[in-house]
């Protein structure tokens, strides 16, 4: 830490215009979140099911013989297709009659199959300091103990934290587990559940710069989690602490 630390400063100093006030390393808590979800796989939907599909619309078929002598399509391949149908609720069997769901009637107007995949899990970073999610990478923890953040709150390790379904996928999201290969894309449709599994405190490095052309004091933070400068911790401290650095640093 200390040799990012010369790092930084040397960095910051390369401008002429500002001066290194002060420096310290303090950490931020945060806390790795176990995410539960299913992601749906869509496809452009093929002729032979949309085939299948106006035809269980149209007619009274009762088994996989009568729709494959209709469409002229071997019988086993109707039959596979038809289980997959049944599988993913696009058409049921109802007094021994295949008939459309209002799922499969929607799939086949839009011409897009949707199949529902299995349930999977994936920890996402949450930063309370934040109140946001993070994407990085939790690092070996340094061996010199440092103070917590001083604006986190006092009960932060007892704090029970809920989200917001939508945060959670747009986290999930930034993590690279949407996406689009020819004509698959995969979706997260659905948050089954949340575990805050542990708090790791992250390392930052706080600077206080004063420009003495613009005649101005501020902060720079280097988040060891996102490696590069926190805007977000840098308004913090400067929203609540400039003056009092304008005070100690310049004042006195």
């Amino acid at each position: 830490m200390r040799d990012l630390e010369k790092r930084l400063k040397k960095e910051l100093q390369q401008n002429i215009k500002v001066k290194i006030m002060h420096s310290a390393m303090w950490s931020i808590p945060i806390h790795s979140v176990e995410a539960e979800f299913i992601a749906m796989k869509r496809t452009k939907m093929d002729v032979l099911m949309k085939m299948m599909l106006i035809t269980f619309q149209k007619a009274k078929i009762a088994n996989a013989e009568e729709i494959s002598e209709l469409l002229l399509v071997e019988q086993l391949f109707i039959q596979d297709l038809t289980e997959i149908m049944l599988k993913t609720r696009l058409i049921k069997k109802s007094e021994s009659i295949y008939k459309l769901t209002d799922r499969g009637f929607q799939q086949l107007e839009n011409g897009i199959f949707e199949e529902e995949q299995e349930a999977e899990s994936q920890n996402v970073l949450y930063s309370p300091s934040h109140e946001a999610f993070l994407k990085g990478v939790l690092k070996e923890a340094p061996e010199e103990q440092l103070d917590i953040y001083r604006y986190v709150k006092e009960d932060y390790l007892d704090e029970e934290l809920s989200f917001e379904n939508e945060s959670i996928i747009h986290a999930l999201q930034a993590n690279g587990l949407e996406k689009k290969e020819g004509d698959v894309q995969t979706v997260i449709s659905e948050i089954v559940s949340t575990t805050d599994l542990f708090i790791e405190d992250v390392p930052c490095v706080e600077i206080i710069l004063y420009n003495k052309e613009e005649d101005i004091i501020y902060a720079r933070v280097w988040n060891t989690l996102l490696e590069r400068w926190d805007e977000t911790l840098e308004n913090q401290l400067n929203e609540k602490e400039r003056l009092v650095w304008r005070k100690a640093y310049l004042d006195s």
